[in-house]
C-alpha cells in the first residue's frame, strides 16, 4: 500500500478561503479540482438545461402525445436501486404531470436477466400498454426495441450505460453518453436521465397550453430519489450530480423524502434529518438492492412509490430483512471466493493480473458484492460467476466484475468478444464494473483470455494498491463539530470524502468485537491522544506507523468525542 498525498493549489484554496468557505473545506475542495465559489452553488438554477440531452425533446412530446390521448405507458426498470428509484421518478412525476395511466414491469434478475428482451415487450403489450419506456436500461436491447415494435409499440429509451456498436431504432432515446449528445454530463445516473425526461416533458406541456410557470407541478419533491439513485449507483458527482444529490439531501433533511424513505431510515436507525451520502449509499441503497438481488425489486419499488406511513414500515421491514439475508450470503460466499483467489494465487509466482473465480454453489444475486470484495483485497480485476438457475439456462455462467483505476473492464470485455467469437453471449457495463454471461465449459476459457488482456494493459504502478489522501490533519480541527460540518458536504464517486494520514505513536491496541476481527487503539497524534478503530484489522500495529484515517464521532453517555476510522497503513 502507497499512501499519498493530494496536491492542493494554493491560489483556489486562497479564492475560495476569500468567498467565505471553512478553511478546511476549502483545502479539500481545491484539492478535488474545485477552483472557484460558483462550483459550489448547488442551487436548481444551476443545473445543466435539459435541452441539451440529445432526444430529450422528442421524448418529451413522445410522451406528452401519449398523454394527450390517454395512452397506457409502461415503465420498464431495472433491478438495481438505480433502476428502482428511476423507476418510481417516473411513475411519480408522469403523475404529477398528469398521466392517467402509467404502469410499471421490472425484469426478473434469474428468469429475464438484464434489459428490454423480446419477452419483456410482450409482456408489456400484453397488459395493454401503447408506449413503453425504459428507465436505466436499453441502449443496447436492439431485439427487444425490434420486437416491442412489431407488437405495435412506440419505445422510449431513457438509459446512461455505454452504447454498444448498433443504437436501437426506438423513436426516441435520451442517454449522454450516446453518439453526438453534447450534454456535459456523462456520469449521470439512470434516475438522472428520467428526472431531466421529466423537466423537458414539463416544459413542453407548459408550451401545449396546460400550465404556466405558476401553476405548473413542482417536481422538486422527486429529487430525495434522485439523490438515492445517484448515489446508489456509484456514478462520478461531477458538479452537476453534486447539485442533485444536494438538493435531495436538503429535502430529506427536511422530511420532505417520500413515506418509503423515512420507513427505510428508521430500521436502519438513522437520522434523516442528518442525513449523509454514507446513508444513502451504505445504509438505503443495499436495503433496496437486496430485493433485486434476492427477491423481487417489485418490493424496493413499492416501497419507493407509497405515501402510505404503515404500508412504507412493513415494506421497509421486509426489505432490511432480505438485506440481512444478503449480509449472510454474501459472508458465507465472500469467504468461499477468497479460498479459491488464495489457490489461484499459489498456482502462480504471484496474484494473476486477473482474478476469474467460480463455484457451483455461488448465487448470482451476490457476485457483484463479492467480486468488489476480492478486488479490494488483492487490487486486481475481478470476475466472480454463479450457475444461472434460470429455466433451460442451466449451462450458462452469469459474471459480475469489478475493476481497478487504469483498467476500462467494459472495453476489456469488448476486446475479448473480439479475440474469442462466440465466447460472451452477452456483456455490458462501465469502466469500473461490467456483467458477461458465457457458457459454462467456456470458464477456463475466459479467465485465460481476460488474464492475458490484463497482463497486456496493466504496469506496475497502476497493479500498486495506492490510497490517495488528505494529508495531515491540524489538532484544532479535531473537533466534533468540524466532522460534522464534513458529514453535510456532498462526497462519493470522483470526489472522495475526506480521509487524512499522518505518522501517528501507537500507545495501546487490542481485539475487538463478537468474533475480535476489529483492532481497537489509542493513538498519540501530533502530541494529542486520540481514539481509533480499524475494522476487519486482527494483525498488530508497529509503534510507529504512517496511517490513512476518516474521521468520526464516537458518542457515550451524552459527549461527544473525535475517532479515527483507520483505513490503511503505508507498507
Amino acid at each position: 500500500m502507497k499512501i499519498i498525498v493530494r496536491d492542493v493549489p494554493p491560489r483556489p484554496t486562497w479564492a475560495l478561503e476569500q468567498a467565505g468557505i471553512h478553511p478546511l473545506l476549502a483545502r479539500l475542495y481545491a484539492a478535488r479540482g474545485v477552483r472557484s465559489h460558483e462550483e459550489l452553488d448547488d442551487a436548481l438554477a444551476r443545473l445543466l438545461p435539459p435541452a441539451t440531452l440529445l432526444g430529450v425533446d422528442k421524448a418529451a412530446r413522445l410522451l406528452a402525445d401519449a398523454m394527450a390521448s390517454a395512452q397506457p405507458i409502461c415503465i420498464v426498470a431495472d433491478y438495481d436501486c438505480d433502476g428502482a428509484t428511476a423507476c418510481a421518478v417516473a411513475l411519480r412525476g408522469l403523475r404529477l404531470l398528469g398521466a392517467r395511466d402509467v404502469r410499471y414491469l421490472v425484469p426478473d434478475r434469474v428468469v429475464d436477466g438484464y434489459g428490454l428482451t423480446g419477452a419483456i415487450a410482450e409482456r408489456v403489450a400484453a397488459q395493454g400498454a401503447k408506449l413503453l419506456v425504459t428507465v436505466d436500461n436499453g441502449i443496447a436491447s436492439v431485439e427487444g426495441v425490434r420486437r416491442a415494435q412489431e407488437l405495435g409499440l412506440q419505445v422510449l429509451i431513457t438509459d446512461h450505460h455505454l452504447p454498444g456498436g448498433e443504437l436501437p431504432a426506438a423513436e426516441a432515446i435520451v442517454n449522454p453518453n450516446q453518439p453526438g449528445c453534447p450534454f456535459a454530463s456523462k456520469a449521470m445516473a439512470g434516475v438522472g436521465v428520467m428526472f431531466y425526461v421529466l423537466l423537458q416533458l414539463r416544459a413542453e406541456l407548459r408550451a401545449r397550453g396546460h400550465f404556466d410557470t405558476q401553476t405548473q407541478p413542482r417536481l422538486e419533491p422527486l429529487l430525495p430519489l434522485v439523490a438515492l439513485g445517484t448515489v446508489a449507483d456509484v456514478v462520478r458527482l461531477d458538479a452537476n450530480n453534486r447539485r442533485l444529490v444536494a438538493q435531495g439531501l436538503k429535502r430529506i433533511r427536511a422530511a420532505q423524502q417520500p413515506a418509503g424513505m423515512a420507513a427505510l431510515f428508521q430500521v436502519a436507525g438513522r437520522r434523516f434529518d442528518s442525513a449523509s451520502t454514507f446513508d444513502l449509499g451504505f445504509t438505503l441503497g443495499p436495503r433496496i438492492n437486496a430485493a433485486g438481488r434476492l427477491a423481487d425489486m417489485t418490493l424496493g419499488i413499492e416501497c419507493l412509490l407509497t405515501d402510505d406511513a404503515a404500508r412504507a414500515a412493513a415494506l421497509a421491514r421486509e426489505l432490511d430483512s432480505i438485506n440481512r439475508t444478503r449480509r449472510d450470503l454474501e459472508g458465507t460466499m465472500r469467504e468461499q471466493a477468497q479460498q479459491l483467489a488464495q489457490r489461484l494465487c499459489a498456482a502462480h509466482t504471484s496474484a494473476p493480473a486477473a482474478i476469474s473465480l467460480f463455484d457451483a454453489d455461488f448465487h448470482e444475486g451476490v457476485v457483484g458484492i463479492v467480486a468488489s470484495r476480492i478486488k479490494e483485497q488483492l487490487h486486481r480485476p475481478t470476475f466472480v460467476f454463479a450457475a444461472s438457475t434460470a429455466p433451460g439456462k442451466e449451462h450458462e455462467l452469469k459474471g459480475s466484475g469489478r475493476s481497478i483505476a487504469g483498467f476500462h473492464l467494459r472495453d476489456a470485455l469488448d476486446l475479448l468478444a473480439k479475440r474469442h467469437p462466440g465466447l460472451l453471449l452477452r456483456f455490458g457495463g462501465h469502466a469500473m464494473a461490467a456483467g458477461c454471461t458465457i457458457a459454462q465449459e467456456h470458464f477456463p476459457l475466459f479467465a485465460q483470455a481476460l488474464n492475458e488482456i490484463a497482463q497486456a494493459g496493466l504496469d506496475a504502478a497502476t497493479l500498486t494498491r495506492r490510497l490517495e489522501t488528505d494529508g495531515p490533519l491540524a489538532p484544532q480541527y479535531l473537533r466534533a463539530d468540524l466532522v460534522d460540518m464534513l458529514a453535510r458536504e456532498v462526497w462519493g464517486q470522483g470526489f472522495a470524502p475526506p480521509t487524512f494520514s499522518d505518522e501517528v505513536q501507537v500507545q495501546s491496541q487490542r481485539l475487538v468485537g463478537e468474533e475480535k476481527n476489529h483492532l481497537q487503539l489509542k493513538l498519540l497524534h501530533q502530541g494529542q491522544p486520540v481514539d481509533a478503530i480499524w475494522f476487519g484489522r486482527t494483525e498488530p500495529l508497529p509503534a510507529q506507523a504512517l496511517l490513512a484515517f476518516r474521521l468520526d464521532v464516537n458518542e457515550w453517555r451524552g459527549q461527544r468525542r473525535v475517532q479515527f476510522l483507520v483505513e490503511a497503513m503505508q507498507d
